[in-house]
């Protein structure tokens, strides 16, 4: 249970923290800077959220193995996937194929590179069952 509820935490944080900056990218950054940069600056604030999160899970968490800390990052990845495509296709109705088509190759690519680095942090933080193994 420790492992669901941390992975729904960690979820929930980074979800909330990417809506909202969706709010100043879309309107203020795209006109601004032109989609790529927009979201190349986005993800950037991202992954140094993503570290202070997932830094903030483990403390939270003390108990959890880094196996556990993994699974936690796996369902919260599981779970921001399934949000993104489930706001994707209630604002635009379309394949995942045609939405994943549509995004820039270079900040498409730079965002796939930090769900990946999403579900691996908490799980590279060291945390007390660490050294309680390790002992």
């Amino acid at each position: 249970m420790p492992i669901i509820s941390a992975g729904l935490t960690y979820f929930l944080w980074v979800f909330g923290a990417g809506f909202a900056l969706a709010f100043i990218r879309i309107p203020f950054l795209v006109p601004a800077f032109g989609v790529r940069t927009a979201e190349l600056m986005e993800v950037v604030v991202m992954l140094v959220f993503i570290a202070w999160t997932s830094r903030r899970l483990v403390r939270r968490h003390p108990a959890l193995s880094r196996q556990g800390r993994l699974a936690a990052g796996g369902l919260a990845l599981a779970c921001l996937v399934a949000a993104e495509l489930g706001v994707a296709y209630a604002l635009d109705p379309r394949s995942i194929a045609a939405y994943l088509a549509s995004r820039d190759p270079v900040s498409g690519s730079a965002y796939l590179a930090s769900l990946v680095l999403f579900a691996l942090a908490p799980a590279a933080w060291p945390g007390r069952a660490d050294t309680i193994d390790a002992a």
